[in-house]
């Protein structure tokens, strides 16, 4: 049986090659859901800025806010009858996170403003799950998904990502977030685990962080 959650959009948030996709990818063959997923692979100048940051940050992330923006508003912005949930493998405000990171002071500020106007419109997510690995573990699960633009990525740069979150949720007080360190977990191979996980995400918390560790 199913385990039932008490909030209707859920978002799952993580570093680059936390699992998050794939979380979201189970939750859509056993839940009446609307699924959101992140189409990365459509900026045309992600392998570029991996190549060449300086050049190509903003074109990238101006790319990413754009079209995060059109599929949120297309699917969030819309009554929706039919399905009991939605679930979405991002937020809206990774866009800001990853600008902080990856733009110039200057630009940055540009990139606020407009971030600023298009967030306006997006309702917070009911929860919002962040899943934890160690730098090592993603760097694993990046290579295991062979693209190889993401080969570049480097240790320092996922532990600025890290940051970025870390930094955000310290300042979130309206509605849930529910940090769990998944280190020893493998949700795919190990059902147990990944009802494991479902049973914590189905429990009711109040706004603010809430930690988890989860181990073998």
């Amino acid at each position: 049986m199913s385990t039932t959650f008490p909030y209707r959009y859920i978002s799952f948030e993580g570093n680059i090659g936390a699992g998050k996709t794939s979380f979201c990818k189970l939750l859509e063959k056993e839940y009446n859901c609307k699924l959101i997923l992140e189409q990365f692979d459509d900026n045309p100048f992600l392998p570029f800025f991996y190549d060449d940051p300086e050049r190509y940050a903003f074109t990238v992330e101006l790319f990413f806010m754009t079209e995060r923006h059109k599929q949120l508003q297309k699917t969030l912005l819309t009554q929706d009858l039919f399905h009991e949930y939605t679930f979405a493998d991002y937020c809206f405000m990774k866009t800001l996170l990853f600008a902080r990171k990856n733009l110039h002071e200057e630009e940055y500020r540009i990139f606020q403003k407009l971030f600023g106007v298009l967030n306006q419109s997006f309702p917070n997510p009911d929860l919002l799950v962040y899943f934890h690995r160690d730098v090592e573990i993603l760097q694993k699960n990046i290579a295991k998904r062979g693209r190889e633009y993401e080969n570049k990525i480097s240790n320092e740069y996922l532990l600025q990502i890290q940051d970025s979150y870390f930094e955000y949720f310290r300042n979130i007080l309206s509605f849930p977030i529910l940090i769990i360190d998944i280190n020893e977990i493998d949700f795919i191979a190990r059902p147990d685990q990944y009802e494991h996980l479902k049973y914590l995400i189905g429990k009711k918390y109040n706004p603010g962080v809430h930690r988890y560790s989860l181990s073998i």
